[in-house]
């Protein structure tokens, strides 16, 4: 089974496109399931495994009460695997293509509003060199709509401010270009010019566009603290994460009439049907506006 799953690892890679993460993921849940085969069957073949075991492996998923989002993805790796092995012709059939994965409550992701965005924005405007890097920050990836780690695997080379645009690295490896807006643009020129080389200490200087305090490059965690660091101090109560500002972007470009085509493509997604959750949460807002402004929305309420 471990040479399976080193066959099935650059498949992922290279057929599907999936990302590190997502990989990672899958490797995991699927040791644990081949564990389990080995351990409770005496199963290391894939020629021997049969449904009974994967309906087995399974109710101990559900018995050890884990949430619907974790079986939903362990039950994918395991499809994906033996989807795997019968495109390759290593086994005749399918045997998991008749597991369903439980349905995931779709909750809404957090959006700020345009005015809670300019007040973290503002708070970030500090005159010194982590407080341009920090405005540069926080312009890009709002302005621009990206997921953190495109944010943060940004090359100085990626950067094309007299074009006004940004390479990035999506899911999967695939690059697309961005447009970056004209804040974005004066935040990163100043950032650039003034403050980076200030924080690079290193003789041979990194090739990524941000860097920490001690010259190395920006990690997920620091961002995520500069982030709510920032939030805090700015007053808002609401959890705010990387992803808040890229939900954030979405929903305000729908709010101001962009079309859906043209929003699945700043934000790299491969599927509209991933994008039109942003169509949920502009109506939601708009609800809420309704209940707090219009007078006959607060005429009800008040004879409730």
């Amino acid at each position: 089974m471990k040479f399976i799953l080193r066959e099935f690892e650059s498949y992922l890679q290279l057929e599907k496109g999936l990302s590190e993460n997502t990989i990672k993921s899958y490797l995991k849940d699927l040791q644990q399931y081949t564990s389990h085969l080995s351990k409770y069957y005496d199963v290391d073949n894939p020629e021997k495994i049969e449904k009974r075991h994967i309906e087995n492996f399974l109710q101990t998923l559900h018995r050890r009460k884990l949430s619907p989002k974790t079986i939903a993805r362990k039950i994918s790796a395991i499809k994906s695997l033996h989807h795997f092995l019968f495109v390759e012709k290593i086994l005749d059939s399918d045997i998991s293509s008749d597991f369903q994965t439980p349905k995931i409550p779709k909750n809404l992701p957090t959006v700020l509003s345009v005015e809670e965005v300019v007040k973290i924005l503002e708070i970030s405007e500090a005159k010194s060199p982590l407080g341009y890097r920090n405005k540069a920050l926080l312009e890009l990836i709002y302005g621009s709509g990206l997921r953190v780690s495109e944010l943060l695997d940004i090359r100085m080379s990626d950067v094309h401010l007299s074009e006004r645009y940004v390479v990035v690295q999506g899911k999967g490896g695939k690059e697309r270009i961005v447009p970056i807006s004209d804040m974005a643009i004066t935040a990163l020129r100043k950032y650039m010019t003034d403050a980076r080389p200030k924080l690079i200490k290193k003789p041979l200087p990194l090739p990524y566009l941000f860097i920490n305090n001690e010259g190395g490059r920006l990690s997920r965690q620091g961002f995520y603290k500069v982030l709510q660091g920032l939030a805090n101090d700015a007053g808002i109560e609401v959890n705010v994460s990387p992803h808040t500002l890229r939900h954030s972007f979405a929903t305000h470009l729908l709010e101001n009439g962009i079309d859906l085509r043209s929003l699945q493509t700043l934000l790299g997604h491969e599927d509209i049907s991933t994008t039109q959750i942003y169509t949920h949460i502009s109506k939601t807002r708009a609800r809420q506006v309704y209940d707090e402004t219009h007078p006959r929305a607060k005429e009800a309420k008040v004879n409730e």
